[in-house]
């Protein structure tokens, strides 16, 4: 019935807004094509243009060295780079410019022209490709996205494809993987009644893909995110960032990157905290976030139902460079609502043996259970439940 109802939806925005039905479009109407260059812009898109790398070299020859050395030197992988700016860059590797100084690079920056070079260069990570889908998708059926820009980790990817395999064939869903941005559409979006995305970093979606994912979502479809797809430095697309997952990232803890860390259950809920203890202890790559740009509360937790919180006195939330990671309330997963919608995220996710580690594997089930909405409830009523 949901499934029914979110296809309806859709197919009448489909009909508003006159996307296409089939194929492949001629053209990719991707985000930021036409973006002036600036401090802010992919660090990518910066510096395959060779005037603005120039310009951004004259005001800090040493950019970008600090980062490289990691890497054996060289350039700064392109899969860094797409989800870096220049800006964060600079702040990265300490390299402080006065104020006077950044004013006159962002205003030089913003001088030079763009060009269909830049354009299309810009625009070769996005696609337009629709898979073929299954024909049967009846029942209860998910679409896993792992379509990657930026950071990928492959075990942790493949880790988490492997789980959610299991899951599906637990629970008798009919599963779809697919690193296609094209399967954001109206028509394909409508047979799938939870969306998950693994691991998915950097910017993906064009802007009709992006516009068919929020009505998705705001006609009551569901979101899963794990861990990477919460974790890039800086997002191109404030609203996912924003509003999906709800918080910004700022970083994870460097020495070691990998810490124990007891996870707390902070509310008792009959699906997101089913079969979970009240706490446990666990190795992880453990993120820290800030609250999302549109908040005026200084809180991450200030509107989301959180499902479980990090206890920071059992692990070193230290950053690169010393920088200091705590929070005070630290949620690792929780759950909200985003018009009819229901999204979960968890940050647990970086270690493949974290997807088969009984307490985390039970939350990521207990999270897509609840984004399948099996209990036809509201998402907002279902989130007042409180045992």
């Amino acid at each position: 019935m949901l499934k029914l109802t979110i296809r309806a939806a859709l197919i009448a925005s489909l009909c508003i807004t006159g996307l296409v039905s089939a194929g492949t479009q001629a053209s990719i109407n991707c985000p930021l094509a036409n973006q002036p260059f600036s401090l802010d812009m992919p660090l990518s898109d910066a510096f395959r243009n060779e005037t603005a790398k120039q310009l951004i070299h004259q005001y800090a020859p040493n950019l970008g060295h600090g980062l490289t050395a990691s890497f054996g030197g060289g350039d700064l992988p392109e899969s860094f780079a797409n989800i870096m700016s220049p800006r964060l860059l600079l702040s990265f590797e300490g390299i402080s410019l006065e104020p006077k100084q950044l004013a006159a690079l962002e205003r030089q920056l913003q001088e030079i022209p763009v060009t269909q070079v830049d354009r299309t260069q810009r625009c070769q990570r996005y696609d337009n490709d629709r898979p073929t889908l299954p024909e049967d998708l009846s029942g209860t059926a998910v679409l896993v996205f792992q379509k990657i820009t930026g950071f990928r980790d492959e075990p942790s990817v493949q880790a988490a494809a492997t789980a959610l395999r299991t899951l599906a064939k637990r629970h008798g869903w009919k599963i779809v993987f697919s690193e296609q941005g094209g399967v954001f559409n109206p028509q394909d979006l409508a047979r799938f009644d939870t969306l998950i995305w693994n691991n998915v970093s950097g910017d993906a979606l064009t802007l009709e893909q992006r516009q068919a994912f929020k009505d998705y979502l705001s006609h009551g479809g569901g979101f899963v995110g794990i861990h990477g797809s919460g974790g890039d430095p800086v997002y191109f697309w404030d609203w996912y960032a924003d509003d999906v997952i709800g918080a910004r990232f700022i970083g994870h803890p460097a020495d070691p990157q990998f810490q124990m860390a007891t996870v707390k259950v902070e509310n008792h809920h009959p699906v997101l905290s089913a079969g979970l203890p009240d706490n446990w202890s666990m190795n992880e790559e453990w993120y820290s976030f800030r609250a999302s740009q549109k908040k005026t509360e200084t809180s991450v937790v200030a509107d989301k139902y959180v499902v479980a919180s990090l206890d920071e006195s059992t692990y070193s939330p230290k950053g690169f460079g010393g920088q200091d990671l705590s929070m005070g309330d630290h949620p690792i997963a929780w759950a909200q609502c985003l018009a009819k919608g229901r999204v979960f995220y968890t940050a647990i996710g970086h270690l493949a043996e974290n997807y088969t580690e009984p307490n985390s594997a039970r939350l990521l089930e207990n999270g897509i259970l609840w984004s399948l909405n099996q209990d036809q409830t509201s998402c907002q009523q279902s989130l007042q439940i409180d045992q």
